[in-house]
């Protein structure tokens, strides 16, 4: 369930930041908002994968969970799961601290 709402993070805050800022660039180019542009696609990249990873986890996690496979393979799958959970700390923060850097560089100018 909550691979639902970091894709909502994902599309909302840093796809739709992106975009908007692409459109504005296009529409009148300047230096600042390309800029900007550096920032927010790093920012859509981190949250993307930050997302694809607690997916992952998440699936892992349910399919350990299942009854019908040797208690090796639940291990295994348990443990796999765990194993993404550092990538979606990481790139949660970093996505999260681009996001504050493109709106620094947004003041700024």
């Amino acid at each position: 369930m909550i691979g639902i709402y970091l894709m909502g993070f994902v599309i909302l805050v840093s796809g739709v930041g992106v975009l908007g800022t692409a459109i504005s660039y296009a529409v009148r180019p300047t230096e600042r908002k390309l800029e900007l542009m550096r920032p927010l696609s790093l920012a859509a990249i981190f949250a993307a994968i930050c997302s694809t990873s607690v997916g992952a986890a998440t699936a892992l996690k349910f399919a350990s969970d299942s009854a019908a496979l040797p208690p090796v393979h639940n291990l295994l799958l348990a443990g796999l799961s765990e194993a993404c959970v550092p990538l979606f700390v990481a790139f949660a923060f970093l996505a999260v601290s681009w996001l504050l850097v493109a709106l620094g560089l947004h003041r700024r100018g």
